[in-house]
């Protein structure tokens, strides 16, 4: 059956292979009949294919004229017609094509491979305006978690230098010092391990990878271009896109030029110095907290409030504490220009800004100006439109339904692209694994992205899993949930005798569920570490009861989450005079 045009060369051609085949066809010339033009729209929602011909044989869709050819040179096409062959088998270069070589593209295309799949997974990053660029293994391993994770730490470690003279350390006369670059090559060569066992990784699981830019130019059809500029074309019964999010500029004079981002700073050859940070999400306080925590001048610039997104009640005490530690933050003022007064390494960059609320400007000077005002998805630059999935226009990120398939059935987005999901890493793990069982191995089960726990890692790290308190409040309302909360000063910081009731924990619990705990938040040393088992809890329905009836180690901060007493409604004061 062959779906034509009496204008279409392409369509005469296929008839006159069929002919020299001596195989006999019926045609359907959609521009002789009536609702022609319908069919064909029809024809593109079954195929995703825009252009004619379009040959059917025994029920199965062969496809255009380049695909049925390919399928008669390789003797496929007559298997076709005798029963015992499977087009989309023969005549795809791939199984799956991953697009973006993150974490949860490597792990759909190393889990695909374990079912026997051919998978070439394309990875490609666009150099910053700085010329920063990386390996293999996408935005967490290179430039987001783990450098981030490291250069935490790191600020973690001087904090305890300055506690340890109270235990007893004597640390000398001389000043102890940090070295930047000593910092930058440590982590630069622990992600540099990584890469190498990411590529080792998918060669014993016989998946190829090309470092190469992936664009499609037609159905199941992509074209990759190398950094040599050499182009290719592959095909695939099906795509997996995985490409992430690249940070945001401000699109003002200078931004460009002189800025850098965290894609730029976690290997950045010289020690940042002063340090203006633009923006209030976690990587600009991550950022901030910890350049501060190395003992640099640093502020944070924000536009309007801490943490969008997050519990407001938890950032606030975040920003709290920051200052106190000497962070300093301007609020309420965007960056309208930034100039070079002095080039170096670093240099000195002034910036001017405005106020949000009315038409005053400051400036400032800085060394370094850093940008963490949000992220952008990669897709508006890989042909999506070429192939009809539809995107949100205004933010690049990509619509899906339970099952992470976009309108168009033959491809699959997971991560940070996602529309409405967390952008966390173990989630697209996660995803990426659940999709290909689903599609490989018979599978049903489908990722949750309810009660995600994640962990900002401020100075003061915030941990947290379920509602935030204004969103519990707008979906059940404020007389059907209860919050306990209290603060906690944890043993360790005694001694040297800081930040007392600066720690702190809360719960929100669903009054008309049993006062099932929905929110779970906390702040303080190893947040991560108690949220994690606190999470599993949570997935598993726990409730304040049940929580009040396990027993506490002693003494650790998530001991807190087993006596919480006093709830907010109640005004009682929740600071605590000890351990």
């Amino acid at each position: 059956m062959i779906f034509s045009n009496t204008t279409c060369k392409l369509c005469a051609k296929v008839k006159d292979l069929f002919s020299s085949m001596g195989v006999s066809y019926f045609v359907l010339e959609l521009d002789q009949i009536e609702h022609g033009q319908q069919l064909r729209n029809a024809l593109f929602e079954l195929t995703m294919e825009p252009s004619l011909p379009a040959v059917f044989a025994r029920k199965q869709y062969v496809g255009g004229y380049d695909r049925t050819v390919k399928a008669h040179r390789e003797g496929a096409f007559l298997k076709l017609l005798e029963g015992n062959w499977q087009t989309k088998q023969a005549s795809y270069d791939y199984d799956l094509i991953v697009i973006g070589g993150g974490s949860g593209g490597l792990a759909a295309s190393k889990e695909a491979a374990t079912f026997g799949k051919n998978v070439l997974v394309l990875d490609f990053v666009v150099p910053t305006p700085l010329g920063t660029t990386w390996g293999l293994g996408g935005t967490c391993v290179n430039v987001g978690c783990i450098p981030k994770k490291l250069m935490h730490q790191t600020a973690l470690l001087g904090q305890a230098i300055k506690d340890a003279p109270a235990f007893g350390w004597q640390l000398g006369d001389k000043p102890i010092k940090h070295s930047w670059s000593s910092l930058t090559e440590a982590v630069q060569n622990h992600i540099g391990s990584l890469n190498w066992g990411y590529r080792v990784a998918l060669r014993e699981k016989k998946v190829t990878y090309e470092n190469a830019y992936g664009e499609f130019i037609g159905p199941h059809t992509i074209k990759t271009t190398n950094n040599k500029g050499v182009e290719k074309i592959y095909t695939a019964e099906r795509f997996l896109i995985a490409t992430g999010e690249r940070p945001r500029y401000l699109n003002i004079p200078g931004d460009k030029e002189y800025c850098i981002t965290s894609d730029d700073l976690f290997s950045l050859p010289y020690c940042p110095g002063k340090t203006l940070v633009v923006g209030a999400s976690y990587v600009a306080l991550e950022c901030a907290g910890f350049l501060a925590g190395l003992g640099l001048d640093v502020t944070v610039m924000v536009r309007s409030i801490l943490l969008r997104g997050f519990d407001q009640d938890m950032a606030n005490k975040i920003g709290e504490h920051m200052e106190e530690h000497g962070v300093k933050f301007i609020r309420k003022y965007v960056p309208t220009k930034i100039e070079q007064i002095k080039k170096g390494t670093p240099g000195l960059l002034k910036v001017t800004a405005q106020a949000t609320e009315n038409s005053e400007t400051i400036e400032g000077e800085y060394n370094t100006v850093m940008l963490a005002i949000g992220r952008d998805a990669c897709t508006k630059k890989i042909g999506l439109q070429k192939v009809g999935v539809r995107i949100n226009e205004n933010t690049g990120k990509i619509p899906v339904n339970d099952k992470e398939q976009t309108n168009v059935p033959y491809i699959y987005a997971i991560g940070d692209v996602l529309e409405g999901k967390p952008e966390l890493t173990p989630v697209a793990i996660q995803a990426g694994r659940l999709l290909v069982r689903r599609l490989y191995d018979g599978a049903f089960t489908k990722c949750d992205y309810i009660n995600v726990p994640t962990t900002v890692f401020t100075p003061l790290e915030y941990g947290a899993c379920g509602y935030s308190e204004e969103k519990a409040i707008e979906r059940f309302g404020n007389n059907r949930i209860e919050v306990y909360h209290s603060y906690f000063w944890p043993l360790e910081w005694t001694v040297p005798s800081r930040d007392n009731n600066r720690c702190y924990a809360k719960i929100i619990c669903n009054l008309a569920d049993r006062n099932r705990v929905i929110g779970f938040h906390v702040l303080g040393p190893n947040a991560g570490e108690i949220t994690q088992g606190f999470a599993a809890a949570i997935k598993c329905g726990i409730r304040k009861d049940q929580l009040d009836s396990t027993i506490g180690i002693h003494p650790v901060c998530a001991e807190i989450f087993t006596t919480l007493s006093v709830t907010k409604r109640s005004g009682e004061n929740v600071a605590q005079s000890g351990c």
